[in-house]
């Protein structure tokens, strides 16, 4: 999911975004503490994106009862500038 002010930036910043946001990998204890590897912050020409992953029920009403079971588990990533966060 894209949020409206990364809908809004330039085409070409959005692909770049989407490939870094594929390629990221930069987890550390400091901005990964519990190892979910479920978060992170791009900049891309002096714009800082955050990216987010979500665990849902089916029904998208509420957090998954079991993010390990893909058999009761959507899993939702967001992309957003960080100002939206």
């Amino acid at each position: 999911m894209l949020t409206r002010g990364v809908l809004a930036c330039d085409p070409i910043t959005v692909a770049e975004l989407m490939i870094a946001v594929e390629d990221f990998d930069e987890f550390t204890p400091n901005n990964d503490p519990y190892a979910e590897h479920d978060f992170g912050a791009i900049t891309l020409e002096g714009i800082t994106f955050f990216w987010k992953m979500d665990y849902w029920d089916y029904d998208l009403q509420m957090h998954s009862p079991d993010p390990t079971d893909t058999s009761v588990t959507i899993r939702v990533l967001t992309i957003m500038l960080a100002e939206e966060y």
